[in-house]
């Protein structure tokens, strides 16, 4: 289990964390998943700085990320990691609730791999979020330098 990445959950409302994590762990992903609350704690994590200094080396499986959230914007964080070398391989899903047009092709223009309206019935985002979570961290294949050999 040492070798899985983590699920990086950039997500502001407390019930929509345990909403995505109740989802994750129906599908017994054995990944961690780490939640930060705003934007910038999420780059924090990525550049592994600030209280995520000390975290392991390695990007994460897949960043789950709401758009609007404080301090630093979903859509910035997504701009800042598809322009970064290190990070542009790293699979981003925008999971917001944000029905808006601009939003949807501001995300893809940027180069989000997903955009996911949360559904507003708890069973249908529990399984929006399973799908997402057994897809991005057990199905998809990262391109071979941004993995571990197995």
């Amino acid at each position: 289990m040492a070798d899985l990445k983590a699920i990086l959950l950039a997500e502001d409302d407390p019930n929509d964390v345990e909403l995505t994590l109740e989802a994750l762990a129906e599908y017994n992903l054995a990944n961690e998943v780490v939640v930060v609350q705003d934007g910038a704690e999420a780059l924090d994590y990525l550049y592994r700085r600030g209280q995520h200094a000390d975290r392991g080396n390695g990007n994460p499986a897949v960043v789950l990320l709401d758009i609007k959230m404080p301090k630093v914007d979903g859509l910035e964080v997504l701009r800042t990691i598809k322009e970064d070398p290190s990070l542009k391989a790293v699979p981003v899903v925008i999971l917001t609730s944000s029905r808006e047009e601009r939003d949807l092709v501001e995300s893809y223009r940027l180069g989000v791999n997903a955009y996911v309206v949360k559904p507003v019935q708890f069973l249908q985002f529990v399984e929006s979020v399973r799908q997402l979570g057994q897809f991005w961290a057990v199905i998809n294949e990262p391109p071979l330098g941004s993995r571990k050999p197995r």
